[in-house]
Formats: C-alpha cells, sequence, structure tokens
C-alpha cells in the first residue's frame, strides 16, 4: 500500500538526487576565473569588480578569481584555451572571438538607468581646442583604445568611413593604441592625443564621468577638471552593451547557477552591484549570442578595411 508517508519519502529522495546532481559540476569546477577587460587601470577594475567576484562565489558555492587580463585579446585566448571560465567582454571582442572559433556563449548584458540596454561610441576633444568637428582634425592626433575595442576602435573606424575617410592613419598625423578607455581620456586631457575616442552612454555613464568622479583628471595648475572641459564633435548610432559570457564546454547547470547569480544580483547585494558602475545600471538583461551577430558584421567591414589598406 502507497502511504502519505512513502510519498513524501520519495518526493524528499527525489528532490535530494535532483540537488546533488545540480551540484556535481562543483566537483569538476572548485574554481572558476572571471576575467575582464581592462577599461580601467588594474587598481580600478579590482576595486570595481572585487566585491561582485565575492558575491559570485558565496552564491555559486565555488570560489571565483578575478582576473584582469592585459588587453582584449587575453580574453578572448582565455576562454578558447578554456582558462576563462566567464567573461566581460565589449561587443566587437565577443564578436571577435565568435569569428575565431572560441566556443563562449552570451548570457546577459547591462540594463542602463533608462531601461535600454546600448551605448554609444563618441569622439571627445577638449573644449579649450578649436575643434568642432572631425574635418578640422586632418594631420592631428587621435587616441583610440585597443584593437579589439568596439567603441576605442572599431566603431570609430566605420563612423570615419561613413565621413569618406577610409585610412584613418593617413587622415590623422599619428594614430595611437593607449591600452584603456580611461588612458585615451588622460591622453586627451595631457595633450598627447586631439581627439579621443571613447565609450559613453550619457553625461552621468561613461569613463569620462567615472574618471572625473575619481578626481583623475586635472588641469595643468593642479585644479580639478570638469565635463565642461570636454566636448563630444561626433556620436555614433547605438552599440549594444557588451555580453557576459560563460565557456561553452561548461554543464549546464553551471551555467545556469551563474546566470541566476547574475539576474539576482541587484537584490541579493546591491553594494556590490552599484559599485560594478557607480550605480548608473539597472540590472542584466538576459541574452543570447545571436545578439551579437550585428556586431560580426562590423568587425567584417572594418577587417576588409584593414586588407584594403594593406593592399
Amino acid at each position: 500500500m502507497i502511504t502519505r508517508r512513502l510519498i513524501l519519502a520519495g518526493a524528499a529522495a527525489l528532490a535530494f538526487t535532483t540537488s546533488a546532481s545540480a551540484d556535481d559540476w562543483k566537483a569538476k569546477y572548485p574554481e572558476l576565473t572571471f576575467a575582464v577587460v581592462p577599461a580601467e587601470n588594474a587598481s580600478g577594475v579590482t576595486e570595481r569588480w572585487a566585491p561582485f567576484v565575492n558575491y559570485l562565489s558565496k552564491q555559486l558555492g565555488v570560489k571565483v578569481t578575478l582576473r584582469i587580463a592585459n588587453d582584449y585579446a587575453a580574453v578572448i585566448e582565455g576562454q578558447r584555451a578554456g582558462n576563462i571560465h566567464i567573461a566581460s567582454y565589449g561587443s566587437a571582442s565577443f564578436a571577435r572571438a565568435r569569428l575565431t572559433g572560441v566556443k563562449t556563449d552570451a548570457f546577459a548584458n547591462d540594463i542602463n538607468a533608462d531601461g535600454s540596454t546600448g551605448y554609444y561610441s563618441v569622439f571627445f576633444v577638449k573644449a579649450s581646442s578649436a575643434y568642432k568637428s572631425i574635418d578640422q582634425l586632418k594631420g592631428k592626433n587621435l587616441g583610440l583604445v585597443d584593437p579589439n575595442s568596439t567603441s576605442g576602435n572599431n566603431v570609430p573606424r566605420f563612423e570615419l568611413d561613413k565621413m569618406g575617410i577610409a585610412d584613418a592613419d593617413s587622415y590623422f598625423g599619428k594614430v595611437v593604441f593607449t591600452g584603456s578607455h580611461e588612458n585615451a581620456i588622460l591622453a586627451l586631457a595631457q595633450g598627447t592625443v586631439d581627439v579621443a575616442a571613447n565609450q559613453w552612454t550619457s553625461d552621468d555613464d561613461s569613463t569620462l564621468a567615472q574618471m572625473l568622479t575619481k578626481g583623475m583628471l586635472k588641469n595643468a595648475d593642479g585644479s580639478a577638471m570638469k565635463k565642461d572641459d570636454f566636448r563630444i564633435i561626433h556620436k555614433s548610432a547605438p552599440i549594444i552593451n557588451g555580453p557576459y559570457a560563460y565557456n561553452s564546454d561548461l554543464p549546464e547547470e553551471a551555467k545556469a547557477a551563474i546566470a541566476k547569480a547574475f539576474f539576482d544580483a541587484p537584490a541579493k547585494d546591491k553594494a556590490a552591484f552599484d559599485r560594478l558602475s557607480d550605480g548608473q545600471k539597472k540590472g542584466f538583461h538576459p541574452a543570447t549570442t545571436k545578439d551579437w551577430d550585428g556586431t560580426i558584421e562590423l568587425i567584417k567591414f572594418v577587417d576588409a578595411l584593414r586588407k584594403k589598406k594593406a593592399s
């Protein structure tokens, strides 16, 4: 005879088995590496991301280690080798990873304060300069970020091509890769370059805004620079926010746990979540790899420009 006690015992056993099965991945992956692209200097990245990585460790029940990549390519190659399990990508670097066969799956991207999920590539100049448009900057110095940066290289080159400037390297006096979004702004502030490409979501949500908040930008007399000391002379069409992606070979249970931890973050550890963007993001938006198919076409276009120049 089937009794209520037997039914309850069976349900408990099933629940235990399911729970044990869901946790099996932790034995194979007792530690996960989370890599972040260098949008700012190493200490800034650590201060911004360490609380969130600690939150992930608690939620997932395994150690999550933060890896600050030297450049965008390091994130791509780390995921290719399987040494990076979770990555914060820019749109272009994720597209490059996919184009070159990296096994990576997008699962989320940021939601902006206004509910949108995109940002822009802009060209900044100092407000004290005479420059009001790109055509006034021929022969001047351009600061870019990294070859695999979306807003700091690929979109700027696409935008320049639309203006009839197919070869930025010959149009400008010098084109330099500064290594990070912060470095590009610093180069502009210090006069090393006359115009700098960078990411911008709003006046309060950009690399420039973060640097001003931290007091990183100074005038020649040592006084703090302000937003009004910089001017945007060109803004691109909207770009989809870069994805968070996990290694495709991770067990499905691990992927589900990682995604859930991200989506739960604003409620479960608001302080850690807000630290990521200085409180300028609302949460994480569910995403799929195909959401960046358009970015792949952009990368192909920029690659074609490069090959055309080389030939």
